[in-house]
Order: C-alpha cells, then structure tokens, then sequence
C-alpha cells in the first residue's frame, strides 16, 4: 500500500488508485473510499483541529477491515503535493501503527506505470 495525490495519475486509470477526498475530480475513474475522507467543513480548520476531527473518524474505523477493502495494493489519493501536510499520510500512520504495515508516499522518483506496482 502506498499514498500518493490525484495529479500523479492524471488521465490514467488503474485499479489499485483509491480515492480517500472530500471531492474527488471528475475524470479520476479509481475506486473510491469514502469512509476515510474528511468532512468538507473541515477543510478550512488549523493543522491541530484537523487532527483531532480526523482521528474521531478513523476511531470509529477498524484499521484492519480498512486494510483488507482497500488491499495491500492500494494506492490512497487525495489532492495535497508530498511534503503538504494531508490526511492520507494521517490514515498511513494509523494503518502503521494498529497493523505493523508500511504504508509510504510513492517515491517521486518512482516510475508509477511500473507494472509491478499494478499487479
């Protein structure tokens, strides 16, 4: 499982990709999970009020049935560039942490039309 941003895939379409936004753009074709994606209001909240509202959600999560919808395949998008702070680096350490799992960025410098990652 990986957790990289919609733009990375623009127009390109595979099953792994996994939408966990508020919005997701309309030519994105992927799955999505909308139980992992924050409320819209909380969009416009500080870093540290975001946190705590999103942790509510995923307490009400089992990380592991979680793990098993979206698979070990998975790759969680949302909107923000890597380094921005983002909920899906929030749910790849809550993942981490209740399951023992890694769950990092795609590497920049990882060719994402790679077949192995989609296989």
């Amino acid at each position: 499982m990986f957790t990289s941003y919609f733009w990375r895939f623009h127009l390109n379409h595979y099953p792994c990709l996994v939408s966990i936004a508020w919005k997701t753009p309309g030519w994105f074709r992927g799955r999505r999970y909308p139980a992992l994606a924050p409320k819209g209001k909380m969009l416009k909240m500080g870093e540290e009020e975001y946190r705590q509202k999103y942790q509510a959600i995923l307490d009400q999560l089992d990380p592991r049935k979680v793990y098993e919808d979206l698979g070990q395949e998975a790759v969680l998008l949302c909107w923000e560039q890597p380094g921005d702070f983002c909920h899906r680096r929030l749910v790849a350490a809550w993942l981490e942490e209740a399951l023992g799992v890694t769950v990092p960025e795609l590497p920049f410098n990882y060719n994402p039309y790679q077949k192995d990652l989609f296989e």
